[in-house]
């Protein structure tokens, strides 16, 4: 089976709602295990966000009832698919545009009048965080973008498809959220922040070949400057983050266009209305 076989059967046949009620389902053990402990994996991070298995269980279930091994083996090979990355300026914004993002609510907070302490920084800390969050983002990322982003693209366009999937992302965490105890309004800007950084993760996705390691790789980053925001992330506010982020992917739609979220003459993507045609072998 060719990559483009694949990828145009995958926009036809999957079924992203049953994909969606099956991650559910799996986090069901994940999320009971987060009320009856209090134990954290970090900050602010309580055990339940071990559900990031989930999303990639789901889509490698449903990889193997479509298309057996072969479709197994094509969506584990995307772990490290930066091959697709044809255009390397796209790292910029990859891994730059979080921090930025961070920086500027770190500014805008002091601007309020919030005394924000320094930001501490470990190389050896940041680094082992980096794994981490990354290792975690490609659990969720072999299923958000290497199994139902593409079907929802192909059907609804890239803005309509990446704003559910975002919506849906976001109600997934929000029982860790409150296992977190956060509040209702933090958990309200916070989906905000987060649907708003599904589109950003759908337009580089869009713009590197459709590349899950690079969804992988932003996702990884979302978290790692939320947890070096200071302390452990405990003065992030989610309401100045959130506003920033929903005028980035703003941004990013006005410029590249809703339909795709993309220019081609960027981008190794084109899109028919069967689904995504991939050009790269």
């Amino acid at each position: 089976m060719t990559e483009d076989s694949f990828a145009n059967n995958a926009s036809r046949n999957t079924s992203p709602l049953k994909f969606f009620l099956l991650v559910f389902a799996l986090s069901l053990p994940f999320w009971l295990a987060g009320t009856l402990t209090s134990f954290q994996l970090l900050p602010a991070l309580p055990i339940s966000a071990l559900a990031f298995l989930c999303p990639v269980t789901a889509a490698t279930i449903f990889a193997y009832r479509e298309h057996r091994f072969g479709g197994v083996k094509k969506l584990l090979g995307r772990v490290f698919d930066f091959t697709r990355i044809k255009a390397k300026i796209w790292y910029g914004p990859i891994i730059l545009l979080m921090p930025c993002i961070m920086v500027l609510s770190y500014g805008v907070i002091r601007l309020t009048g919030v005394p924000l302490p320094v930001p501490p920084f470990s190389v050896e800390t940041t680094l082992a965080l980096f794994v981490a969050f990354f290792i975690g983002a490609l659990g969720e990322e072999l299923g958000w973008s290497g199994y139902a982003i593409d079907p929802l693209q192909a059907r609804f366009g890239a803005l309509w498809g990446a704003l559910f999937l975002g919506m849906v992302w976001a109600v997934w965490h929000v029982i860790p959220l409150l296992e977190a105890h956060r509040s209702l309004m933090f958990i309200a800007w916070w989906s905000l922040g987060t649907v708003a950084a599904r589109v950003i993760i759908v337009w580089l996705y869009n713009n590197t070949g459709r590349s899950v390691f690079v969804a992988a790789l932003f996702h990884a980053m979302i978290n790692l400057t939320w947890q070096e925001f200071p302390i452990n992330g405990s003065y992030y506010d989610p309401r100045i983050t959130g506003v920033i982020t929903a005028i980035v992917a703003v941004v990013v739609v006005i410029v590249w266009g809703p339909r795709t979220l993309a220019r081609y003459s960027n981008s190794s993507t084109a899109w028919t209305a069967q689904g995504p045609n991939v050009s790269h072998p």
